[in-house]
């Protein structure tokens, strides 16, 4: 299979993001991957001049949806699957074969993400339901921490298995491979969304035309910043986006958020916890 990538760069370390392109070019021999720079002022790395490299300064910040999107109107027609990958992330070279075979072995999937790993080896949790506002306030806001466990160990689906691959309702757009076709179908991100929600919204929208699923099989590490939980500007950001999210899903009547919260919970035997309306 045909395989493209695309990185977006804003005032990014270039010792991280060359991890994130050398894991790339390794894991896919004959693969091309996009770099779209948002920075003030164009970064620099040899890895730039790489002949499966392809560099953008965009000469501002588009924001990481239509960042993303730069670069897939430029592939359109050359592969059969992206990576959508974040500068700080990094994988070995078994890891994108392997996600590459489960696309291969079943036509049904139009995206999956890898188990994603901190640093030190320990799991992150990226997997979630479709999210209620009750979800993200809670998790952000009430300071009471049984309370916060509770609802995180529900929406961030602790009991999901990590031995085999499951259908989920969404995945991180930190390390996401989807079918190229469909990605062009649906014209990529939502550029509304300037930063953050964009991935929810992406893998929503993929999830319409066929099966997102987590695959523990390969794996990936993310340092994962957590930027809207330090600064003030990025939470305004992230509160921004949430509102646009529910404004354009429904804030408490969304029968698709209700039916496949439900079917996860099923699955995973935890059907009497609350699924949203």
């Amino acid at each position: 299979m045909r395989i493209t990538g695309s990185l977006v760069l804003y005032r990014s370390s270039s010792e991280q993001f060359e991890r994130a392109i050398n894991s790339f070019l390794a894991g896919a021999p004959a693969g091309r991957i996009w770099i779209v720079d948002n920075s003030p002022a164009p970064l620099r790395s040899d890895l730039f001049s790489h002949p499966r490299v392809s560099y953008l300064f965009a000469g501002e910040n588009l924001g990481f949806g239509k960042g993303h999107n730069c670069a897939l109107r430029r592939i359109a027609g050359e592969s059969d699957l992206h990576v959508f990958l974040n500068p700080d992330v990094e994988f070995g070279d078994n890891t994108l074969p392997h996600l590459v075979g489960e696309f291969r072995a079943d036509r049904g999937i139009v995206a999956g993400m890898p188990r994603i790993l901190y640093p030190d080896g320990s799991l992150q949790r990226l997997c979630k339901l479709l999210p209620t506002p009750l979800d993200l306030i809670v998790r952000r806001f009430v300071p009471i921490a049984s309370v916060r466990r509770r609802i995180e160990r529900r929406y961030e689906l602790h009991e999901l298995p990590q031995e085999r691959s499951i259908e989920v309702p969404i995945v991180s757009g930190c390390f996401l491979v989807a079918r190229s076709t469909i990605l062009g179908r649906m014209n990529g991100f939502d550029e509304r969304f300037f930063m953050y929600m964009e991935d929810f919204d992406l893998v929503r929208r993929l999830a319409g035309h066929g099966k997102v699923v987590y695959m523990p099989g390969a794996s990936a590490t993310h340092s994962y910043a957590k930027g809207s939980y330090r600064s003030i500007k990025l939470l305004g950001y992230h509160m921004y986006s949430a509102l646009q999210y529910f404004n354009k899903w429904g804030w408490f009547i969304d029968k698709e958020r209700s039916m496949r919260n439900r079917r996860m919970l099923r699955e995973l035997n935890l059907q009497g916890g609350r699924t949203g309306a």
